[in-house]
């Protein structure tokens, strides 16, 4: 893996002997992104991937993370796996290890099969000085309940999974929801979620490092209610045709959201992209 941007004066190397030459050199020790093409291991990556601290309004900072087709596919067959590659996954991995809580669309949770996070002795040391519990919890929005709550993602979780729902909610389905040891927040007046609203209510539990892994809807709901702070976008050098959702789906805006970018990251074709809110 190597940086593409930003772009330094060692961005495009390909001798790790030179670069480590330069950093000892500068007494320090040659870091990711130094333009050397190995894999990083997770601990650089999550340094590489850190929250920014004092940058989050009002506490909080919603991250998304997607991956796409050259030709704008989600998904093949209806899951992201088939278009993904092990580089993803680490990165995917360590944007977990990184967060409070993963925030999710009921319908992704039921396709992609979420289980309950585990915890990371790689992360551990740096989620206990962060204040964070062993592992994320994972909040679920959903405005049926249409969820199987014998699952182990509600049963046997090792952080209280969340579910987000709205008042008019069916009132059988929140008795199971809450049966099952979910702990549920109604974050809408009516049948279904208000975005902004989820976001303060996760806040509000001390849930303040968020990540949403989809699915298109959902992404495309925080993005129209303006509450998306960054986005990490994996761009896989894949075709795949067919008729499959884009990383967002909803309304068109009446203003197109502009995102500035932050880096980029390569690996076997494959684009690493972070943007986040101009």
């Amino acid at each position: 893996m190597r940086s593409l941007f930003p772009v330094t004066d060692e961005t495009g190397q390909s001798g790790e002997t030179d670069e480590t030459d330069e950093a000892d050199e500068a007494g320090g020790t040659a870091g990711p992104g130094r333009g050397a093409d190995r894999e990083w291991e997770l601990d650089a990556l999550a340094d590489y991937y850190a929250y920014p601290e004092n940058e989050r309004a009002e506490g909080v900072w919603l991250r998304g993370n997607m991956v796409s087709t050259l030709d704008g596919a989600a998904q093949h067959e209806g899951r992201s796996q088939p278009i993904s590659c092990p580089a993803d996954m680490r990165i995917f991995g360590t944007l977990r290890g990184l967060a409070d809580a993963v925030v999710v669309g009921a319908e992704t949770v039921r396709q992609e099969g979420y289980r309950p996070p585990r915890a990371r002795e790689v992360f551990a040391a740096r989620r206990a000085a962060a204040g964070q519990g062993p592992a994320p919890a994972i909040a679920v929005v959903s405005a049926s309940l249409d969820l199987d709550f014998s699952l182990p993602l509600f049963t046997a979780p090792l952080v209280r999974t969340v579910v987000l729902t709205g008042a008019e909610a069916p009132a059988q389905r929140l008795r199971a929801a809450e049966k099952a040891g979910a702990d549920v927040v109604v974050a809408g007046d009516g049948r279904g979620v208000d975005p902004a609203r989820a976001v303060r209510a996760l806040g509000e539990r001390g849930l303040t490092r968020l990540l949403t892994e989809g699915g298109p809807r959902l992404l495309g709901q925080f993005v129209a209610a303006g509450v998306l702070d960054e986005l990490c976008l994996t761009v896989s050098p894949m075709l795949v045709v067919g008729d499959a959702q884009r990383i967002a789906h909803g309304p068109t805006l009446a203003v197109p959201e502009r995102f500035v970018l932050a880096s980029v990251l390569e690996e076997d074709g494959f684009l690493f992209t972070r943007y986040r809110r101009s």
